[in-house]
Parts: C-alpha cells; structure tokens; sequence
C-alpha cells in the first residue's frame, strides 16, 4: 500500500483536511499528517512530524516552502526525493470547501 504523508506547520488544518479527506476518498492508500512546528503541535496535542513517519511515507506533500525548509533543517536532505510543495498559504481552516478543492487540484495520487 503506498503512504502519503501530508506536512503543515500545526498539524491542525491544512495537512490534517488533506489527511481526512484523501483517507475517506482513497481508502486503497494509506495517509498520514504531521506539523513542523513542535511548539504548536505540543500546545494543540497534535503530530509533531518524525524520522519514522518519514521513512514510512513513500511521498511526503508539504504545503509550503517553509516546511520543505524545516524538513531538511532537521532531517537533512535524505527525503527530498520524495518532498512536493503545492504552495496552499495557512488561510483556510480545518475542513473548509475551499480548501478541500484547492486540494484536490493540487494533490496528484
């Protein structure tokens, strides 16, 4: 089964729609989400990202270039290959239609 694992900086609305919508419409693959922000993620008890989430995923799709950043800031430069960016700023929140849609153009399975 293929693993996706979407990246936002919270962990709250961005990565975690994409996680529970693909989840409900792809149920042939297996998705994941996880913040960059340990702080945030921490305060809102939501997923910090990890090596192991990482390793696990076959594509990694992070919202923004910052956290493409983030990633390599941490891990280094072992999972670019399997890093995109689809550039979606943090202005919608958790389940929003429109970022649903925006999703859906952006996110190639």
């Amino acid at each position: 089964m293929k693993n996706i694992l979407f990246i936002c900086s919270a962990n709250k609305d961005r990565s975690k729609t994409a996680e529970d919508y693909f989840s409900k419409h792809y149920p042939n693959l297996s998705f994941d989400s996880a913040g960059t922000n340990r702080n945030t993620c921490n305060k809102l008890g939501t997923n910090y990202i990890c090596k192991e989430q990482l390793d696990l995923a076959d594509h990694v799709i992070v919202m923004e270039n910052k956290h493409l950043q983030a990633i390599k800031d941490t891990f280094g430069n072992t999972y670019y290959n399997k890093i995109t960016v689809v550039n979606i700023n943090d202005i919608y929140k958790y389940g929003s239609k429109e970022l649903i849609e925006i999703l859906k153009a952006k996110v190639i399975l």
